[in-house]
């Protein structure tokens, strides 16, 4: 059977149709791959800028890593002391510090040296100033009056006094001692009503210190019992914790409390730890909680801590955990308000750890979860990394 043949005409129709579908798709193509390259020219990737990975790992190159100042360390967990952080107050020492108060209504005067000022360095009986007593016009007056009957009668004891001395031949002896002991009687109440007019309340330093707080101006009205002045001794402070279970004195080795030395611009800073001596505890509640004593006699500590500043206290219990230290400057936290520590995986690449912990001693902390033996944690430079998006 022979094939069939296929018109010319319907292959000249097939072939055009070809040209012309190939013909229009060619500019097509060519758009296409133009977008494509422009694309590519607007968006540059660079390898070694900072950037935060899709599993939330930062990569940090290492000129950027010197640039923030990153500094790692490794940790080894192992056996630490328990440890218990309460909140505290700073106190005044009893032994050495006093309030200076007034003992009666008057008008403050300053004192030979002028009203001292806060932070003043004073001594043990230095006066401070003054408190004029302060009386009503009917009062003064009675009190006036009764001066000038007194200095009438005692000129009238003397008188008669001198006349039984000249007749001490004739007069009984009896009767001359009598007469002294009324002039001599007249003097001292004629002193006493007098002071009370005139006398002022001396207003002294009651220990060796210096001033913690100063609440009087020349010619002010104080009342009794307003504290004028507050001395203190800087190097002599006591905390008073506050603990919500009871502490024995035999469950604790030591104490300690954390005060930053940084300034302002100093940026973060390891803190000062202060030793603190165990006094004893309350055994009456004070706001819900156990108030405890710890006292501290460290020299130069005044500059650190102040009447009424709120501290943290950490007190050492007897007993071990396992767990790493890690300094507590390391301590972030990330979008979820989680605490979180960066480890470096590899030299230019660091992930977040998501841990658990403990106070340890102020400066340093125990972490008791979310670290492995060898591991490198960030101590310096982690609030900056940890900003790397």
């Amino acid at each position: 059977m022979s094939a069939r043949r296929i018109p010319s005409r319907l292959l000249l129709r097939a072939s055009l149709a070809a040209c012309l579908g190939a013909a229009l798709a060619l500019p097509a193509m060519s758009l296409q791959a133009h977008e494509g390259h422009g694309d590519e020219a607007a968006a540059p990737v660079s390898g070694d800028a900072p950037r935060r990975q899709a599993d939330g790992s930062v990569f940090l190159p290492k000129a950027s890593q010197r640039q923030i100042e990153i500094r790692t360390l490794p940790v080894t967990p192992g056996p630490l002391p328990r440890t218990l952080e309460l909140n505290a107050t700073v106190i005044m020492d009893p032994h050495k510090g006093g309030r200076v108060q007034s003992m009666l209504a008057g008008r403050l005067e300053p004192g030979p040296a002028g009203l001292p000022s806060v932070g003043q360095k004073v001594k043990k009986g230095q006066v401070l100033a003054y408190v004029v007593p302060s009386a009503g016009q009917i009062e003064r007056s009675n009190q006036s009056a009764l001066l000038a009957e007194l200095q009438a009668a005692r000129s009238l004891a003397e008188k008669r006094l001198a006349r039984l001395q000249e007749l001490a031949d004739t007069v009984p002896r009896k009767d001359i001692e009598a007469a002294e002991s009324e002039v001599k009687s007249l003097k001292g109440r004629i002193a006493a009503v007098g002071g009370g007019l005139s006398n002022r309340d001396t207003l002294v330093a009651p220990v060796t210190g210096v001033i913690a707080a100063a609440n009087g101006m020349a010619g002010q009205i104080v009342e009794a019992r307003d504290i004028i002045f507050e001395v203190v001794d800087p190097d002599s402070l006591h905390i008073e914790a506050m603990a919500y279970t009871p502490l024995a004195a035999e469950a604790i080795e030591a104490a300690s409390v954390a005060v930053s030395e940084g300034g302002a611009g100093a940026g973060p800073a390891a803190p000062r730890v202060i030793p603190l001596e165990f006094l004893g505890a309350v055994r009456r509640l004070k706001e819900q909680a156990l108030p405890v004593i710890f006292d501290n006699h460290s020299a130069g500590v005044g500059q650190w801590l102040a009447l009424g500043q709120p501290v943290k206290v950490q007190v050492r219990l007897k007993g071990t955990l396992e767990a790493a230290a890690v300094p507590a400057t390391a301590l972030v936290k990330n979008p979820s308000n989680e605490t979180i520590l960066w480890v470096k995986r590899s030299p230019e690449l660091f992930e977040p750890r998501a841990i658990r912990y403990q106070p340890l001693d102020g400066a340093r902390v125990a972490v008791t979860q979310g670290l492995a033996p060898g591991d490198r944690v960030v101590v310096q430079g982690a609030p900056l990394l940890n900003q790397v998006r």
